[in-house]
């Protein structure tokens, strides 16, 4: 055998036994990562733990917000310190559970297995056999370009021997290296934020970032102060006071409501929060309670080594990193359990602060609605006897109906002020909504505000009364009613002096008082009366003086019996100028049809048919008892109604 191929094969039976090594190394190693060691709690009581402290964490920063006074705000502060306190020790207990083992396992293994299951120090492995390998492949490149720059003839047969063995080692170089980075980037894939119970408990520690971001040099547990003694301090350290939470209570009947509801649903809120930190103690109870005994256990053990001959160093160093893996679990527990006490004690009395204010919002929106009932009844008492006043010292039926009228309204407004003043909490957002619902209603009710502003102007002093006959519009009707939008009429319809009722009523709105297309007629107050006139056509040879004569006796005879009425309502009138009582006269005037003799005298708007029928007999039984005066009268005599301006 040739010494070149003695050569070749001791180096490929090295390479191999060099692979072989790593495969081995590897296959340790990946034992030494799945290896897990019996932990003394179980894992879904760990998980368990810190599930329930995060849910009582996040319920007791969020589910409860703080009321009006600064207290609360202080209640909240101090339930949120505690919060985060109990999390960081919840964490810090369940990461010393990670490495604690029984005591058998632990003995089996050694000190040295105690950080065996640790992905960090795999990933240190791989690392340092990626450098060494990478080290190796540098030092074959050089030691190649070396021979490539060997051109000696006599020792060209060994430089290319030597140059084939260091590429052949170089590619083996490349392979493992190759093997190396795969298996290094498959161990840091799976082991991100760590493996099995602390990659969990990692991630769980993401979702309460917030809790570990103060610094946690002081491990111990402060005894929350009372709100009294922190007032100042924690108004000025804490970010989450803000103005808004010390603004005065609301005022009104409706801000009164929504305080009173927000107080009871806190105070449940909270009732609901000290149970949840109940169970949360009873969990971590619990769950330090099996390390309380291992611990005990552990003490126990040492007492008997004390006792026990040939005892060695190394046994007291076993049960001494044992003590320090269960104390280290143990300590943050009951820390947290006292923390947890804390937070209920905290919670107790921001309960009573909160039924205290409940209390008194109760008892303040009880002496409101006491004060808003005894304004009404102030209200309503002096309506009552503004009515009972208008009845008895105002007589007239107009002048009753306008005080009715504008005691309705002010009862109305007094009523709207006493409601808003009562019920509204904000008038800075009630005037501007008024003004925005004011521009509404007047654009949208400008006919019914305009009919209401007529409505005064109506019910003046020269305006419409109920009786009245008036014209509007073209239409003549007897006043009937007069509302505060509208008033109406009964038609009267008919031709000349003869008016009757139609049986209809006629709705107008009160602003055709302002409207000049509509012009109303109405007569003047104290003469409701209307002018007639007879007329007699005359023939040429009649006696002009004889018949003026019998028709002005005719006339006289018939209005001295009414007269008397009409002088009494002139006299009465509500003009500041005098008015002459009216009096039936005569002339004699040409026509179109010749000569006639006209008297006119003024008739009762409620009996002018009847005044015109006495005048039409009495004329007629005096021109049928002289043959004179019918040979006088060339036609028909007629009575019309005279329209005189």
């Amino acid at each position: 055998m040739s010494p070149h191929l003695i050569m070749t094969m001791n180096k490929c039976i090295k390479a191999i036994a060099w692979l072989l090594s790593f495969s081995v190394l590897c296959g340790f190693v990946l034992r030494a990562d799945s290896q897990t060691t019996q932990p003394v709690l179980s894992r879904d009581d760990t998980l368990n733990h810190l599930n329930a402290v995060i849910r009582w964490y996040k319920d007791s920063t969020t589910k409860v917000e703080p009321g009006q006074q600064t207290s609360d705000a202080i209640y909240l502060s101090t339930a949120q310190t505690l919060g985060k306190e109990a999390v960081r020790l919840a964490f810090q207990s369940a990461r010393s559970q990670v490495s604690l083992s029984t005591p058998a396992t632990a003995a089996a293994n050694g000190l040295q297995q105690e950080n065996s299951s640790n992905p960090a120090q795999s990933a240190q492995k791989y690392e340092q056999m990626e450098s060494d390998v990478s080290q190796r492949i540098a030092d074959d490149q050089t030691a190649i370009e070396k021979l490539k720059r060997q051109g000696t003839s006599r020792k060209a047969a060994a430089t290319v021997q030597q140059q084939q063995a260091l590429e052949g080692k170089l590619g083996l170089d490349k392979s493992t290296l190759d093997a190396i980075q795969k298996m290094k980037k498959f161990v840091e894939s799976t082991n991100t934020g760590g493996s099995g119970l602390e990659g969990t408990i990692n991630e769980l520690a993401q979702s309460v970032q917030e809790a570990f971001g103060t610094s946690a040099a002081t491990k111990s547990v402060t005894p929350p102060t009372t709100p009294n003694m922190a007032q100042a301090n924690t108004v000025a350290a804490n970010p989450l006071i803000t103005p808004a939470k010390t603004q005065p209570p609301t005022t009104g009947l409706f801000g009164e409501l929504l305080l009173l509801y927000g107080q009871m649903q806190d105070i449940r809120d909270i009732d609901s929060l000290v149970n949840e930190t109940a169970n949360v103690r009873k969990i971590a109870t619990d769950l330090r309670q099996p390390l309380r005994n291992e611990l005990l256990a552990t003490l126990k053990r040492g007492q008997d080594l004390a006792n026990q001959p040939n005892t060695q160093k190394k046994d007291y160093d076993l049960l001494t990193h044992q003590f320090n893996q269960l104390s280290a679990g143990m300590l943050p527990l009951s820390q947290e359990i006292l923390t947890l006490d804390q937070s209920r004690a905290n919670l107790l009395e921001w309960k009573n602060a909160l039924s205290s204010e409940s209390a008194s919002t109760l008892r303040s929106l009880f002496f409101r609605l006491g004060a808003i009932a005894v304004a009404l009844l102030v209200v309503l008492g002096i309506s009552e006897i503004w009515r009972r006043l208008t009845f008895r010292y105002v007589h007239d039926a107009r002048r009753r109906r306008q005080l009715l009228g504008i005691r309705r309204f002010a009862v109305g407004f007094l009523v709207s002020v006493v409601v808003v003043l009562g019920f509204i909490s904000e008038f800075s957002s009630l005037a501007t909504f008024a003004g925005f619902v004011t521009a509404g209603i007047a654009v949208g009710l400008q006919t019914v505000l305009l009919s209401v502003a007529a409505y005064f102007f109506v019910v003046g002093r020269y305006g419409i009364r109920v009786g009245d006959r008036i014209s509007v519009a073209g239409v003549t009707g007897d006043v009937i009613e007069v509302g505060l939008v509208r008033f109406y009429l009964m038609e009267l319809a008919g031709t000349g002096v003869d008016l009757y009722s139609t049986g209809r009523i006629v709705v107008f709105s009160n602003s055709v008082l302002f409207q000049a297309t509509t012009p109303l007629f109405k007569q003047l107050p104290g003469s409701q009366y209307v002018w007639h006139e007879v007329v007699l056509p005359l023939s040429p040879q009649a006696d002009y003086e004889l018949l003026q004569k019998t028709l002005q006796t005719t006339v006289e005879s018939v209005h001295k019996d009414y007269g008397v009425a009409l002088d009494s309502r002139s006299g009465t009138a509500e003009m500041e100028i005098q008015v002459t009582p009216p009096e039936p006269y005569q002339k004699l005037q040409f026509a179109d049809s010749g000569l006639e003799l006209v008297a006119r005298y003024p008739v009762d708007l409620r009996r002018a048919s009847e005044l015109d029928d006495k005048i039409t007999r009495s004329l007629v039984r005096a021109i049928n008892a002289d043959e004179k005066l019918a040979s006088g009268i060339a036609g028909t005599p007629k009575i019309r109604a005279a329209v005189k301006g």
